[in-house]
């Protein structure tokens, strides 16, 4: 007769509550007020960083919630700081397949997560090999709107650029221009068709590139010209509603193997752009009013599942 491992302290809930309580808050980039008694996050501390309610790591942590979605699962990974392994343990946990090799990741190693976290109100954000946005930090969501507010599955770059549908904004909410859009355009497919090399195998990204080629004339256009290359670095003017037109360099950096792009939004320095993106950060994004009932919902802006 088979044997069933039923030992305290190794499901789903206990592992969620061992690395939470084993995480400090500083690593997550939270302040350590004076009388705090947790040494890791609170429970509300986690649910705001993975962007689902309060009640919901409740029931997960009590086993009350056993079946959490994949999005759900990513966005604890990342919040949590797993490593590749403990986020592959927590997906089987759930009871679900971990991400394959030859498949894009959405997730964030921990290293990835503390360089973050010390750029402070610089607007970073981290998108996938697939240009699906998986993180992003307040300075982001202050200069181009919270992307929380679009559905998961849609905060894509290369969805945003070559839309099929006539859709609000899912990405910047008030325009942007580049110097140069047409270039832009090309190095974005020529990326798309880099990682199709790469990830030849990966789901997400053959859906993408079939819904754009389909419904988008000018991706695909651009798409048959074949060209094969990386998008490192843009030049934008964000019109923003508050503080007015804010021009930034915008600098790809790619993590390793992952093919994570790590986009960063810096204006010159002294400069009265640089002024204007400091004023961003310091007004901070609009509200936007949330159903945090949902379990994978965002609700910070800190950062959301990828709808993986």
């Amino acid at each position: 007769m088979e044997t069933v491992l039923t030992t305290s302290g190794t499901g789903l809930g206990a592992m969620i509550r061992t690395w939470r309580d084993r995480l400090p808050p500083s690593a997550a980039g939270l302040p350590v007020g004076r009388g705090r008694r947790a040494a890791g996050l609170r429970r509300e501390e986690l649910a705001d960083l993975a962007g689902v309610s309060v009640d919901y790591v409740v029931r997960l942590e009590q086993g009350r919630a056993t079946t959490p979605s994949a999005s759900v699962v990513a966005s604890l990974a990342r919040a949590l700081h797993l490593s590749t392994a403990e986020r592959d343990h927590l997906y089987r946990l759930a009871r679900l397949v971990p991400p394959g090799d030859g498949a894009i990741s959405d997730h964030l190693p921990p290293g990835v997560q503390r360089v973050l976290a010390r750029l402070g109100d610089v607007a970073v954000a981290v998108f996938a090999a697939d240009w699906q946005l998986v993180w992003w930090n307040r300075g982001w969501a202050a200069l181009l709107g919270d992307p929380s507010a679009s559905p998961p599955r849609l905060r894509n770059f290369a969805r945003d650029r070559f839309p099929v549908d006539t859709g609000p904004a899912r990405l910047a909410l008030w325009p942007v221009t580049e110097a140069d859009r047409d270039a832009t355009d090309a190095a974005v497919v020529s990326d798309l068709r880099r990682a199709t090399g790469r990830f030849p195998q990966d789901s997400r990204l053959a859906a993408l590139i079939r819904d754009l080629s389909a419904g988008n004339r000018r991706f695909a256009e651009l798409w048959a010209a074949g060209e094969v290359a990386a998008h490192r670095e843009d030049h934008k003017t964000v019109d923003h509603p508050s503080v007015g037109p804010v021009t930034v360099d915008c600098d790809v950096l790619t993590d390793g193997d992952s093919e994570l792009k790590i986009v960063i939004m810096t204006a010159v320095p002294g400069s009265e752009h640089e002024t204007r993106l400091r004023l961003t950060a310091v007004a901070g994004p609009p509200a936007i009013t949330h159903d945090r009932g949902r379990p994978g919902l965002p609700g910070g802006g800190q950062s959301g599942p990828s709808g993986r």
